[in-house]
């Protein structure tokens, strides 16, 4: 199947006229970022397995992931590992601080791996999406479709960018953003992350695995 691209860039004014794509749908679709924040690397990478098309975390981010738990542990045993000598655990001021530094560091490290690697399915045995470690049929019927969505009631595919300022000029970076675009013009993110090649690449590989128009406004 042939997939057209579609490739629209605001106009002099800077501001995006959705009328331009041709399709009732877009007109009813939100194109400001869906999801706030995002990340300077490729946090995810798409992957086919058998009927499935999965975004599992990159090799780079899983690296990140494991160094900062790392550090927080290293934090941890910085603080402790003066007081193992005499059997001591009385900390002082500057012990506490580090080990309390420690944990919230490791905490976040462990954060970050388990969102980083929740499931992010693209199911054709099912015919459904879903992102989380719940599958379709382990949810309730009755629930709100946030995170899953029927594949056949998948219009489009919002690739969008999100430009995240710092105080310091080479801190500043673009994310883009994939979001699946509904028939009722609802959205749903998939991934957000930073490498807008490998991001171009894997949101090709599922628009001809869904047969779904891409509509880019990252260029």
């Amino acid at each position: 199947m042939n997939v057209n691209i579609v490739v629209n860039q605001p106009n002099e004014r800077g501001f995006f006229d959705p009328s331009r794509i041709g399709d009732a749908v877009a007109m009813q679709t939100q194109w400001s970022p869906l999801k706030s924040g995002g990340n300077n690397f490729r946090t995810h990478k798409a992957t086919m397995v058998g009927s499935r098309l999965q975004f599992r975390a990159s090799s780079g981010a899983l690296l990140f992931y494991f160094i900062v738990l790392l550090i927080g542990g290293a934090l941890m045993w910085a603080a402790s590992v003066t007081k193992l000598p005499s059997g001591g655990f009385a900390f002082h001021v500057r012990e506490g601080v580090l080990f309390v530094a420690g944990i919230v560091v490791a905490t976040l490290g462990a954060c970050l791996l388990y969102s980083g690697t929740a499931s992010i399915v693209f199911d054709k045995g099912t015919g459904y999406f879903w992102k989380g470690r719940k599958t379709p049929n382990a949810l309730l019927e009755t629930e709100p479709l946030k995170n899953r969505a029927k594949l056949d009631d998948i219009h489009a595919l919002q690739l969008i960018p999100e430009y995240l300022s710092s105080t310091r000029s080479d801190r500043s970076y673009y994310s883009f953003e994939l979001n699946l675009v509904l028939e009722d013009g609802r959205r749903i993110n998939v991934v957000d992350h930073g490498d807008l090649t490998r991001m171009r690449a894997d949101v090709g590989t599922l628009s001809a695995f869904l047969g779904k128009p891409i509509w880019d406004l990252a260029s």
